[in-house]
């Protein structure tokens, strides 16, 4: 199995559950701005939306989408997703929202088309994590556990430091909880971000 990223992208979520998880893979860099992968192969034959993450798997086929790799690798290791009758989709809900609410908000602070559009998007950020924090059950978004919508959430934390994002103090613990654990300081150290 092979995760596609590039340092410091949202694939480090996938990389720290991959991780998590135990599941052994293969990390391919890719550079986004070329669209080559770090063996000079081109990633839009791999990856036509020529994004990350992109897990190929080895039988070829080719998974794409953090919500849809997260929870891939929460059916495989069932203590990194939820329980309880509506677990697997609290999770999917949560996936979601970070990805749409939160992610997706961040591409217009790091490439506005103007300040103001960029002051908005901070600031609906802001709010997103301010709601994030009073959700969280425990030291973790779902108790006293790590998910995989943890990995999300700590990648999302990593590019609010990147702007210099304020964030609830609830949310800096949990950034700090989150760095003490030995997937997350792997893949930081695999990507060259610790």
């Amino acid at each position: 199995m092979k995760l596609y990223y590039s340092p410091g992208a949202c694939s480090l979520a996938d990389h720290i559950a991959l991780h998590e998880a135990e599941i052994g893979f293969d990390r391919v860099r890719v550079d986004l701005k070329t669209k080559k992968t770090e063996t000079g192969q081109s990633f839009d034959e791999i990856n036509p939306k020529s994004y990350v993450p992109t897990l190929e798997f080895d039988n070829g086929e080719i998974l794409t989408e953090n919500v849809a790799i997260l929870s891939w690798i929460a059916d495989q290791r069932p203590a990194l997703g939820v329980t309880g009758d509506l677990g697997t989709a609290r999770l999917t809900e949560m996936l979601t929202f970070i990805s749409t609410e939160i992610h997706k908000q961040f591409g217009r602070v790091f490439k506005p088309s103007c300040d103001a559009e960029a002051e908005a998007a901070r600031e609906k950020i802001r709010k997103r994590f301010e709601l994030i924090s009073t959700l969280a059950k425990g030291d973790y978004l779902f108790g006293s556990e790590a998910s995989v919508a943890d990995a999300y959430l700590f990648t999302m934390l990593l590019w609010a430091g990147k702007v210099r994002l304020e964030i609830p103090a609830r949310l800096t613990a949990f950034d700090q909880r989150m760095r003490t654990r030995p997937a997350v300081q792997l893949a930081l150290k695999h990507e060259q971000l610790d």
